[in-house]
């Protein structure tokens, strides 16, 4: 399995500044960065995994899909964005087998070429390109602490329109962390 060990080494030979941030305490999901963090929600990252097809074949793909902790995109949108006939959540066990990452705590970096990466725009948007963002590193004890630039340049991933939000509530953010603090 990738880790944050496989990052840094990555990083390193690149010569990109970065820092791999050990967390209080143990997460199961890269939503919970914000909270584990002390940060805003918009400085962390997830990156969310789904299988889609092109045509109504069985053959499937996978499409890393980097969003701001707590948000989930609706599949139209990211239908829409790779041009898909179905998009849906890629099973755990296909995350980790294909990725090498633990399901919930993908990194956006070190993904296998076959995988498209694409980043909601808000984040480019909003994130000052010199401004640090916190992403999962494999691991449910670390985070990268990176350059937004950096990051956005490194994973390769393509900006894309996920304004619109699932049936996860009005604001796209998963309901368990709505009442966090």
């Amino acid at each position: 399995m990738k880790d944050a060990l496989a990052i840094h080494r990555m990083l390193l030979e690149r010569e990109t500044l970065h820092e791999i941030v050990r967390l209080p305490r143990a997460i199961a999901h890269a939503d919970e960065l914000p909270e584990v963090l002390g940060l805003p929600p918009g400085r962390c990252l997830a990156t969310r995994v789904y299988a889609f097809s092109i045509t109504s074949s069985v053959h499937r793909f996978l499409v890393a899909v980097v969003v701001e902790a707590g948000f989930v995109p609706c599949h139209e949108s990211v239908e829409r964005a790779l041009g898909a006939h179905s998009v849906r959540p890629a099973p755990a066990d296909l995350v980790n087998g294909e990725t090498e990452y633990a399901a919930d705590l993908v990194a956006p970096l070190l993904l296998p070429e076959s995988v498209k990466i694409l980043i909601d725009q808000r984040i480019v948007d909003v994130v000052p390109e010199d401004g640090v963002a916190y992403t999962a590193t494999g691991e449910p004890c670390t985070a990268l602490g990176i350059r937004a630039l950096d990051l956005f340049t490194l994973s390769g991933a393509e900006p894309v329109d996920l304004g619109k939000v699932d049936e996860v509530g009005l604001t796209g953010v998963i309901p368990a962390l709505r009442s966090s603090p």
